[in-house]
């Protein structure tokens, strides 16, 4: 065989190759995004180049004028209508500028805004060597008790790194409710649990329960996103596209015409339907819903406070983002099949994190049991399929996600020799020792409990009105039970610090430095002026409710 006849089989004759287009970016309208993105990249130069003693300063300058000009960048995307009338798919079909978005990153912004201060908290622990130090392990690499880990105790180290970290999983966060197609949506689930991951490893205090939380949320999330993106797979075979409005089009067999290789697929409801449901439990282990929650209590417990803050409010609200576009844009067609299940889902997680909360005896714990019977409370608006129920899910997330830093925020101040005292036992007679501190914490548990004039009450009587005029009636009345269950222990938290005698040998109160000072007071005054007038936000909410396909 000649040698042009073996060539001639791998070759074919072709076309002249056509010009191919140059992606069309509109960087204006992702704004927010890139600049989060770049003060990360400059965080990290500043590792690099800026000396250890003046590094904490420029890190914690950055961080925050990059999340205040990102915040400035949203405020006027929204005053351009980009929220309502000029809402729009960017750059290529991977990005939503919506209301919904826009709402979405603004709290994201500001709830990690409110969450660096509480990073850059360095007055808590005593002095080392006349250095002031952090939440945050001395020299990440080292191993815990090592030799090289009590040499950077003794130099009074701080990992800076925390902070590019933080930005680059908020960047992560800013693009995951805003995904409009399934590789976006995984790639910005990834960019936000990464870092996440690495920060869950740093506490200075007890490194090991630390690095546990880490190494357990890395698997756990390892495994969720496997599921997510086998999904993904299962619906490109299904509709051999994937952009959201797209794949909708072809589950509401509107689609304006069909490739003929995908005719066989788009018939076969076991691919779309197995999955819809592996996406959507990708995204339900993110929110911390039973029975993905299994993290939660350990990763909460094990990770620094100030991370389990964040994660607490703005992962939680990226996470729902993310999942009330999915179900809202890519899949309203299979409404009917997913409601039953997110039914079931909604009422286990309401029910099981309001009575597992019961029996904690550690406060870090007790919080994230009740983050998991919210993360209920929210899917009930997400149920709803209306509007009104777009507009609850985004006003109670913004309620929420202040109230739930503002009270880590709070823990973090309670401490004893060992560094946080977050054993309830320890907090009995604190409403004696430091009346301030306890009546400030008794105010976020009012407002997770739903008590009126709080915005916990404003933002369930959203979610639970949406829910019933979505005709889930009963899943209303099982919110409301769970609430009361709810309200049990944190009452008696309540009461614990109030009409107990203090311990002689109880915790201190740390005196904060005006960082943490301005988290504590920006969740109080969030949650009253919610609870007080909610109407005018309540308002935005429903006027950013909209989604663009």
């Amino acid at each position: 065989m000649s040698a042009s006849v073996v060539h001639s089989l791998w070759t074919t004759a072709a076309d002249p190759i056509s010009k191919i287009d140059a992606p069309k970016i509109e960087y204006a309208q992702l704004a927010p995004v890139l600049i989060i993105v770049g003060a990360a990249v400059v965080g990290i130069l500043v590792e690099g180049f800026v000396p250890r003693r003046f590094r904490y300063y420029a890190q914690t300058f950055v961080a925050t004028a990059a999340l205040v000009s990102a915040f400035a960048a949203v405020v006027a995307l929204a005053a351009d209508g980009y929220g309502t009338t000029r809402a729009g798919i960017a750059a290529m079909g991977a990005i939503a500028v919506d209301g919904p978005a826009l709402f979405l990153q603004g709290t994201i912004l500001l709830t990690a805004l409110v969450g660096l201060f509480t990073f850059a908290e360095r007055r808590l622990d005593p002095e080392v060597q006349g250095n002031r130090v952090d939440s945050f392990a001395a020299q990440a690499s080292a191993v815990p008790g090592s030799e090289n880990e009590k040499k950077a105790v003794r130099a009074g180290f701080t990992t800076t790194e925390v902070f590019p970290l933080l930005l680059f999983a908020v960047a992560g966060m800013l693009v995951f409710p805003a995904a409009n197609d399934l590789v976006t949506l995984f790639v910005a689930l990834e960019v936000l649990s990464l870092p996440l991951y690495l920060l869950c490893a740093l506490a200075r205090r007890k490194r090991l329960i630390s690095q546990e939380a880490a190494v357990k949320y890395f698997l756990l999330g390892s495994f969720a996103s496997a599921f997510l993106l086998f999904g993904i797979a299962l619906l490109y075979g299904y509709a051999g596209s994937m952009s959201y409005a797209r794949i909708a089009q072809v589950v509401d067999g509107t689609i304006p015409e069909v490739d003929p290789a995908l005719v066989n697929t788009m018939g076969n409801d076991v691919l779309l339907l197995v999955g819809a449901g592996l996406l959507i439990m990708g995204l339900l282990f993110k929110v911390g819903a039973v029975p993905f929650h299994m993290w939660t209590p350990d990763v909460y417990q094990g990770a620094p406070t100030p991370v389990t803050g964040l994660m607490a409010a703005a992962t939680k609200v990226a996470a729902f983002g993310a999942l009330l576009r999915v179900l809202y844009v890519l899949l309203p067609g299979l409404r009917w099949d997913w409601r039953p299940v997110m039914w079931a889902v909604a009422i286990v997680t309401m029910l099981g994190g309001a009575i597992f909360a019961i029996t904690q005896t550690d406060v870090k714990r007790l919080l994230a049991y009740s983050a998991i019977s919210h993360a209920g409370f929210v899917l009930a608006g997400v149920i709803a399929t209306t509007p009104s129920g777009i507009s609850s899910v985004l006003f109670y997330l913004a309620a929420y996600s202040f109230v739930t830093i503002g009270a880590f925020a709070v823990v973090t101040l309670v401490r004893d020799a060992g560094g946080e005292a977050t054993h309830l036992s320890k907090w009995a007679g604190l409403g004696r020792r430091s009346p301030l501190v306890a009546a400030v914490f008794a105010v976020f548990l009012l407002a997770f409990a739903g008590i009126p004039l709080t915005s916990g009450f404003a933002g369930k009587f959203a979610v639970f009105k949406a829910a019933a005029e979505g005709g889930a009636v009963p899943l209303v009345v099982v919110g409301v039970i769970a609430s009361a269950i709810a309200a049990f222990f944190y009452i008696r938290v309540i009461v614990l610090m109030f009409f107990s005698e203090p311990r002689p040998e109880g915790p201190t109160v740390a005196v904060p430095s005006p960082l943490t000072m301005t988290a504590i007071a920006v969740g109080v005054v969030v949650t009253v002026v919610l609870g007080v007038a909610p109407q005018y936000f309540l308002e935005l909410a429903g006027d950013a409710g909209v989604f663009v396909r």
